[in-house]
């Protein structure tokens, strides 16, 4: 296997045991290579549900023990995560296409400083004023104390996403764990073994038998399975939106809990007063990231008319100097995308932005390698808010550019879309570019800046999610609240 790491897995992981698959094994592809990366379990039906009821049995346990034993076990995980992290970055970068420094920085770094965040012990009670009970039909009139308390949920299912196989299931497992509920992990088909990576390092930290299961496929019964279960109280889910609503329809049968981070097309609105060369570099850096396959990505870049050749031109710049091509070279900033049917797609949005009529000013056409799936970096000009390539999530490195005239026009611009994930606003006037964000119906709002604090909520408005997520906030989207009133 020419650049990948071979990777074998010995089984689905249930119970606290490696369980052979009743379905066999399919293949893992190095998108960079077209390479065979390893073989994955293809988990049955059956056995997926075994997986939930395995969960089911140690949540008994597991939701009594204390938060301080469960921070350590999350501690430890962390620190076995980053005692491995090379031959994990390796794996992880031979499944997904990344780049080495996001290998091991963002994906697998970033998965253990989750692991490591919610290892730290933060209160679940809330004590509430006491009030004075008028006399009535319960009784005569009495002072009650109340409390608010966190309780977990239960057992969660984690459909995770393909574009980070550390840092997204490690972003739902370790709160999750750390509230007291137990998991039933299913990762993304194209990227499971790294996910098996971690369960080994969750069992070599001692999370005790059932308290993390795994469960991979290629088939959609799988992901069907581990929703529908009757032992599962809550779906936290990392995709599409399409299958969003698919999961939100079997979860309302069952009135079952649902976190989710859906699609995104992020608005960059850049006001004449910005920064040129910060927006630049913001948006570029962003949206080639990964080769665009995250949900973050400001994808519709909004300029105002003034400076709208300018930043045109710029991007353009930008967008040509970007080095494609193996992720495993140091110069590399765009790798490939994650599958062939996926880079299929992306360059059909760029076919479909030629007909609607946007101007191809960068890229728009393969690089001249000879395998992988790649994508040059593409921006499209000239757009208008009725084209596809502009309302719908294209999920690689695609950007399109769309003008507007004043601020009214740029927040409506901005809100012309079935998304909500995280838009961002460039202007040197500070207090215009707050009231601005203020205004927007998006999770998030970057202001003159594309860079995350992961201790602030994560999630969408519309249809980008359900619920949030990082920091405590992720504590809170993994527990039920309880209420305790006694006499005073």
């Amino acid at each position: 296997m020419t650049g990948a790491p071979a990777s074998s897995v010995r089984g689905l992981f249930i119970g606290g045991s490696w369980v052979e698959p009743d379905g066999g094994h399919y293949e893992v592809i190095d998108p960079a290579t077209e390479d065979v990366v390893g073989l994955a379990p293809e988990a049955s039906r059956d056995q997926v549900h075994a997986a939930a009821g395995a969960a089911r049995e140690a949540f008994r346990t597991w939701s009594r023990t204390t938060p301080e034993e469960r921070a350590a076990v999350l501690h430890r995980a962390a620190e076995e995560i980053r005692r491995n992290l090379v031959p994990y970055a390796e794996l992880a970068q031979a499944e997904t296409g990344a780049t080495t420094g996001t290998a091991r920085g963002m994906q697998v770094g970033v998965g253990a400083a989750r692991f490591q965040r919610y290892a730290r012990v933060e209160p679940v009670e809330e004590p509430l004023p006491p009030q004075i009970n008028e006399a009535g039909p319960f009784g005569g009139a009495a002072v009650l104390g109340a409390l608010a308390v966190r309780r977990p949920v239960g057992v969660v299912t984690c459909i995770t996403s393909y574009n980070n196989p550390w840092a997204n299931p490690a972003g739902k497992i370790a709160p999750a764990l750390a509230m007291g509920n137990t998991v039933l992990v299913k990762p993304a088909p194209q990227d499971p073994l790294s996910v098996y990576r971690m369960a080994e390092a969750l069992e070599a930290a001692g999370v005790p038998p059932g308290v993390v299961n795994v469960v991979s496929g290629s088939r959609a019964e799988v992901g069907e399975a581990a929703v529908d279960s009757d032992d599962v109280d809550m779906v936290s889910f990392t995709g599409s939106t399409a299958v969003g609503r698919r999961i939100a329809e079997v979860c309302g049968r069952g009135m079952k809990r649902q976190l989710m981070e859906l699609g995104g097309k992020g608005a960059a609105i850049v006001f004449e007063d910005a920064d040129l060369e910060s927006a630049v570099r913001g948006i570029g850096t962003t949206f080639s990231f990964y080769s665009g396959q995250i949900c973050t990505a400001p994808t519709r870049v909004l300029a105002q008319r003034p400076i709208y050749d300018r930043l045109v031109s710029a991007l353009s710049v930008h967008a040509r100097r970007l080095p494609v091509g193996d992720p495993r070279s140091p110069s590399t900033v765009v790798g490939p995308l994650i599958s062939s049917a996926h880079r299929d797609r992306v360059e059909s949005y760029v076919e479909l932005g030629r007909k609607e009529g946007a101007r191809v000013v960068a890229g728009g056409e393969r690089p001249p390698l000879e395998r992988g799936f790649y994508v040059a970096p593409t921006l499209l000009a000239d757009c208008t808010p009725d084209m596809r390539v502009v309302r719908e999530e294209i999920f690689g490195p695609v950007v399109v550019v769309v003008p507007f005239d004043d601020e009214e026009e740029a927040v409506a611009l901005a809100d012309d879309t079935d998304y909500g994930l995280i838009d961002y606003v460039w202007s040197g006037d500070v207090s215009r570019a707050f009231r601005v964000a203020s205004r927007l119906r998006t999770g998030g709002v970057g202001i003159n800046t594309v860079g995350r604090n992961m201790e602030a909520p994560f999630g969408g408005f519309k249809q980008s999610g359900v619920g949030r997520d990082v920091g405590s906030y992720a504590l809170h989207a993994y527990a039920e609240l309880q209420s305790m009133v006694w006499p005073g």
